[in-house]
């Protein structure tokens, strides 16, 4: 019963397609909104570069939006196109958190999403190759280049 209470309460983000033409519907937990406003708000400094470098359709012409709650987790960036979720691993990763990484990495591939994992050091230190890294990610899978 606490299943169904769960799946009435949640609200979801209508069908959109991506690339290949297929429709995708995203539930959210309506309660996130205010943490991801929150988050939004109070970024850290290698969230802000690769925002930076992701929002106005920057890369490759793909719109990108951050701190977007999908199912019970906000991710830090997200693509409806492509299917993408980007994260950037703080220095606060500990083995908690990153086993609760790995329980939201999951939840995010079960629902058809690709999930890109990037160090924040590598984002302050090396922008160019995260860049290139989700641009290979994107020729490989939409032949965009």
């Amino acid at each position: 019963m606490q299943w169904l209470a769960f799946i009435f309460s949640r609200k979801y983000i209508p069908f959109r397609e991506n690339k290949k033409g297929e429709k995708m519907k995203i539930y959210y937990n309506p309660k996130l909104k205010e943490k991801a406003r929150y988050l939004r708000n109070n970024s850290t400094l290698s969230e802000i570069l690769l925002w930076n470098e992701l929002k106005r359709r920057k890369l490759l012409g793909y719109q990108f939006f951050r701190q977007k709650p999908i199912g019970n987790y906000i991710v830090d960036f997200f693509s409806y196109t492509l299917r993408l979720v980007i994260e950037v691993d703080g220095e606060s990763h500990d083995e908690s958190a990153f086993e609760y990484d790995q329980m939201r990495q999951e939840y995010l591939e079960s629902i058809g999403l690709t999930v890109l994992r990037f160090d924040d050091l590598k984002v302050k230190r090396e922008m160019r190759n995260v860049l290139r890294v989700i641009e290979e990610w994107i020729s490989e899978n939409y032949g965009e280049s």
